[in-house]
Order: C-alpha cells, then sequence, then structure tokens
C-alpha cells in the first residue's frame, strides 16, 4: 500500500476550517444537500513517517516512507524505541502495517545537544533532524541512546481483520494491541 504524505491544515481560524471542509467535501464529490463531513483532529508531529510491518503479532519490518513506494528498511533501530512494541496481544490480525511518526520532544533534543556540547561535537539543528538522523544509524546502539518516540496515525495492508470505521476507533483499536 502505497505510504504518501498527509496533508495539513495550517490556517486555524475559522475561515481556515471552513475552506479545509469545502476542499475535502469537493475532492469526496459530495453535494450540497450531503450530511456534514465528521473530523478527527490530532497534533502534526515533526518528525519521520515510519511503516510497522506485523505479521501474526510480531514485527518483521520497519521502514521510512522513502518515496512512498519503496524506503529505508531501519528495522533494527526500530526494534531500540521502547515505545514500539515487538510483540502485539494475540488478538493481533495475520498482517497489519502501522504508520506512524518518529520523533523527539524538545526536552530530550535538548538534553542531546547539551551532551554533544560536553564532548565538544557538532550539536543537532532541530529535533526532526536528529530523530531522523537517529533512525538511520548504521549502528543501532546509537539508535538506542537516542530518546525517540513514536505516535501511530494511520493503516497501510491489513489482513485478517475489518478495519476500524473511524480514525478514532483506529486509535482506540492501535492502543488496545500496545502501539502508542
Amino acid at each position: 500500500v502505497p505510504m504518501l504524505s498527509i496533508r495539513t491544515e495550517t490556517d486555524t481560524t475559522e475561515g481556515g476550517a471552513r475552506e479545509f471542509d469545502r476542499r475535502v467535501r469537493r475532492e469526496l464529490a459530495l453535494s450540497d444537500e450531503a450530511p456534514p463531513v465528521e473530523y478527527a483532529c490530532e497534533l502534526k508531529f515533526d518528525g519521520l513517517a515510519v511503516n510497522l510491518r506485523y505479521e501474526r503479532g510480531e514485527l518483521v519490518l520497519g521502514a521510512t516512507r522513502g518515496d512512498g513506494a519503496v524506503g529505508e528498511d531501519v528495522t533494527a533501530n526500530i526494534r531500540t524505541i521502547r515505545a514500539i512494541p515487538l510483540h502485539l496481544a494475540k488478538r493481533a490480525p495475520a498482517v497489519l502495517e502501522v504508520r506512524g511518526e518518529v520523533m523527539m520532544f524538545k526536552r530530550e533534543f535538548e538534553r542531546l545537544n547539551e551532551r554533544q556540547r560536553a564532548k565538544e561535537e557538532r550539536e543537532y539543528a532541530n529535533p526532526r533532524n536528529a530523530a531522523a538522523g537517529a533512525l538511520r544509524q548504521l549502528d543501532p546502539r546509537i539508535t538506542a541512546e537516542r530518546s525517540l518516540r513514536f505516535f501511530a496515525y494511520g493503516l497501510g495492508e491489513l489482513q485478517g481483520a475489518a478495519e476500524p470505521a473511524t480514525h478514532s476507533a483506529l486509535l482506540d483499536w492501535f492502543a488496545g494491541l500496545g502501539i502508542p
């Protein structure tokens, strides 16, 4: 399943919300008489998009988005992120691809740069670059030293389970499987 980038809305005014709704309704080819569209809103995290593939509840692959069709295999480094379960609950589907963001909180970024300064080494420009660089390390031990987080927001391939009906139901399902 292609892993495309998500669209975000940066105009947080009422006018921005109305324009967003008009765009969504137009793209869904909804008439003016169609019922209102239901939305789920969540924070936009600035990190690195990844796809986690579970087969029979076991994490078998972690990959970056890449070009949307082919990304980098970062499985060894994904396995060092404590928040990402290596095994899901017994009720896990045959195949589950979880889309989400690997990120570094600002306080962890500041601690990382403090350590860099203490070693008289180069500081990182921002948390996103630090997280992306950590995930692409050749040595998983270096990745493990970084305080990386993960937040799931979407679904890729799914076999052996019904897709939840709403986005919030999807997030609840992930939580029930132990996925943040």
